[in-house]
C-alpha cells in the first residue's frame, strides 16, 4: 500500500483548487455505462466521485442505460433479444422488462450507492444527494417513435423534447438527478431510448458545461487497431470527419454522434473516458492532463 505524506496530500489538494473554482456551479452530464456499472468496486468508485463533485459545488446529472442487464432478464423469461442497427426491437412485453430493469433495478442501485454518502439526518432533515427519475416521470423526456425504413422496432424512441425545468428544480433543491433512459409518447406510452442520445439531448437542454461518457475503452484512436494511437484531443470538425470515414469502432458510433449533437447545441466540451479506471471522473475534471479523449468545438 502506498502511503502519501502530508506534503504530497497538501500538494494534491492545492493542485485541484483551480479546477474546483472553475467548475463550481457548472452542470456536468455523465453518461454512465460499461463495466463501471457492473463491477462492485467500480460502482463504488463512480458513486464516490459523483458525491465529491457535488460537495465541491459541481452539479452532476447522471444518465444510464442497462442493455446487458435487460438482455439477461429477457433470457430468464425465454425471450430472444433482437437488434436492428444496434437498437433493441422492443415490443410491449420487452418494454415492460426494460422499465423493470432500468427504472426498478439499475436506477435504484445507483441512487442507493450515491446516497450511502449522504450526511446523517440533522434537525429532522435527511442530507440530500441523489434522486432517481425515469424519463417518463412528469414528462421529463417526451419521445417520438424511432423510424427505420422497412422495419418496425416497436417502442423504440427518439428524444422529441426535454423538460429541463424538472432537472433545474431538482438541482436548485440540492438533489443530484439519476435518469433512466425511458421516454413518454403523445398517448402516454413508454419508449426505450438509447441512453447516449438521451445524455446528449439533456446536456443541450440544460446548457451543460461538459458531457462525459464512461465506457470500457481509453477513448478514441486514430487507428482502432493501434492502441498507441489514442487521441487526447480533437475538434468537432475532426470528429465529424471520423464519423464520415467510419474510423470508429462499432460501439463508439452512438457515443461520438452524441458528442457531436451536444457540442453543436452549445455544450462546451465532450469527453470519452475509460470507466474501468478508478476515479476516472476526478482524474478528468481535477487534473491538468486529464484522461481519455476530449472533443471541443474548435
Amino acid at each position: 500500500m502506498v502511503i502519501m505524506d502530508n506534503a504530497l496530500r497538501a500538494e494534491v489538494l492545492v493542485h485541484a483548487l483551480p479546477y474546483i473554482k472553475a467548475y463550481h456551479g457548472k452542470t456536468v452530464i455523465i453518461k454512465y455505462g460499461g463495466k463501471a456499472m457492473v463491477e462492485d468496486s467500480l460502482k463504488k468508485s463512480v458513486a464516490s466521485d459523483i458525491v465529491l463533485m457535488k460537495y465541491v459545488g459541481i452539479n452532476p446529472v447522471i444518465i444510464h442505460g442497462g442493455g446487458p442487464e435487460i438482455t439477461k432478464y429477457m433470457d430468464k423469461v425465454g425471450k430472444k433479444a433482437k437488434f436492428v442497427e444496434g437498437l433493441r426491437v422492443t415490443d410491449r412485453e420487452t418494454m415492460e422488462i426494460v422499465k423493470m430493469v432500468l427504472v426498478g433495478k439499475i436506477n435504484k442501485e445507483i441512487v442507493s450507492l450515491i446516497n450511502q454518502h449522504a450526511s446523517p439526518p440533522s434537525a429532522g432533515e435527511q442530507g440530500k444527494l441523489a434522486v432517481g427519475v425515469s424519463g417518463d416521470d412528469a414528462g421529463l423526456i417526451y419521445a417520438k417513435k424511432h423510424l427505420v425504413e422497412g422495419v418496425d422496432l416497436g417502442f423504440v424512441g427518439d428524444v422529441a423534447k426535454i423538460n429541463a425545468k424538472i432537472l433545474d428544480d431538482l438541482i436548485r433543491d440540492g438533489f443530484t438527478p439519476v435518469i433512466a433512459s425511458v421516454g413518454v409518447g403523445g398517448e402516454g406510452e413508454s419508449y426505450n431510448i438509447n441512453a447516449d442520445w438521451v445524455a446528449a439531448e439533456i446536456a443541450a437542454a440544460m446548457r451543460a458545461d461538459k458531457i462525459i461518457f464512461l465506457t470500457d475503452v481509453d477513448g478514441l484512436y486514430w487507428d482502432i487497431e493501434d492502441k498507441t494511437s489514442l487521441i487526447s484531443k480533437l475538434t468537432l470538425a475532426q470528429c465529424e470527419e471520423m464519423v464520415r470515414k467510419k474510423q470508429l469502432g462499432e460501439g463508439m458510433f452512438p457515443k461520438v454522434k452524441a458528442c457531436v449533437t451536444a457540442l453543436k447545441e452549445g455544450v462546451r466540451r465532450a469527453h470519452i473516458l475509460n470507466g474501468t479506471t478508478p476515479h476516472a471522473l476526478l482524474l478528468e475534471i481535477f487534473t491538468d492532463e486529464g484522461i481519455g479523449t476530449m472533443i471541443t468545438k474548435d
